[in-house]
């Protein structure tokens, strides 16, 4: 073999020695990781998932709490209006009635009027001024509510008639007014005074 075979022998193996280093260099060599399409991704780039935050520990108790006392709010609110309605309408009941009782004593204090001005029609006695006096009387009474009952014939009633007088009559099938002593008079469904009557029984 020349001196030239043995050069170059020589300068392979240096060449072969250096290219191994270079791979083995290359394969130890951390590689940094790419983005889609082989791009690197840049040193100061993060990952920007989004993080859902936890629920605050105890807000579903406090919604609870405030939601109970809302109902409570709630229930209080309607029981005060519902008495507060039965308040009104025992107001307006207890006005009516005191209104009623008011207006009867009146009319009760002018029954004995009443009574008379009926005993001088039946005579004949009530003309001229007299005569409107008391058609104007009675009117008023009558716009109170005052309503006269007790007629003739009228069937006897116990709860509404007070029977001063009886007797026997074939002309009656059952116990009949035959005579008004004293006309009756209710306000409203309120008896302020029952007729003063005779009464025929049936023979």
């Amino acid at each position: 073999m020349s001196a030239t075979d043995d050069d170059n022998d020589g300068q392979t193996t240096e060449r072969e020695v250096i290219q191994g280093e270079i791979d083995t260099t290359e394969e130890t060599s951390p590689k940094k990781p790419g983005k889609a399409g082989g791009a690197h991704r840049a040193p100061d780039e993060e990952d920007e998932t989004p993080v859902a935050e936890d629920a605050k520990p105890g807000l579903g108790s406090e919604v609870a709490a405030l939601r109970n006392e809302l109902d409570e709010r709630t229930h209080d609110l309607q029981r005060v209006t519902a008495e507060y309605a039965n308040y009104r309408k025992r107001v307006d009941r207890d006005r009516s009635v005191a209104s009623e009782q008011t207006t009867g004593a009146v009319l009760t204090a002018l029954l004995p009027v009443l009574d008379d001005i009926d005993r001088a029609r039946e005579h004949g006695d009530l003309v001229g001024p007299f005569a409107s006096v008391a058609e104007q009387l009675t009117a008023s009474t009558g716009k109170l509510g005052l309503v006269a009952f007790g007629e003739k014939g009228d069937p006897f009633d116990p709860n509404r008639h007070e029977a001063v007088a009886h007797q026997t009559s074939a002309d009656v099938t059952e116990p009949t007014c035959v005579d008004v002593m004293r006309r009756g008079y209710t306000l409203g469904e309120r008896l302020l005074r029952p007729a003063m009557v005779a009464v025929a029984d049936p023979e």
